[in-house]
């Protein structure tokens, strides 16, 4: 069994995979950036500008603030969201490479299989045909 996943690991194109390593490990880490960002600042000076002002017009900049954050909050999802589109895509490629490759080798290892099955039948047929004339 050991010798079939050898013979797997063989067959995949590890160059292929290597050479993709970089692409997934950019769009990773690209992602976790994206991910780890930490809220801005913008609220804390709008507090600070918001003491002079009427209550209609503090409310008013609360909500144009809050909508200011929201749409910030939007669109930075919707980078990662996209980030996370193009990780998975490439994941999703190589997988697709590995996949192909594991099921070549099975049609390969079925053959061969059949092919040992026949060999063995035939050496069996062939001990026997000659200890029958042996006799």
């Amino acid at each position: 069994m050991a010798i079939g996943w050898w013979t797997v690991l063989q067959s995949v194109p590890w160059a292929e995979v290597v050479s993709n390593a970089p692409k997934v490990a950019a769009g990773a880490k690209k992602l976790w950036n994206a991910v780890g960002r930490k809220p801005s600042a913008g609220a804390q000076v709008a507090d600070a500008t918001q003491a002079a002002l009427s209550p209609e017009a503090r409310a008013i900049t609360a909500l144009t603030a809050h909508v200011s954050e929201l749409e910030t909050a939007t669109k930075e999802l919707q980078e990662q969201m996209l980030a996370s589109s193009e990780l998975i895509k490439a994941l999703a490629e190589q997988n697709t490479q590995l996949i192909l490759r594991i099921e070549t080798q099975r049609r390969r290892m079925a053959g061969l299989a059949a092919a040992l099955v026949l060999v063995l039948v035939g050496v069996a047929a062939l001990a026997s045909l000659i200890l029958l004339l042996a006799r």
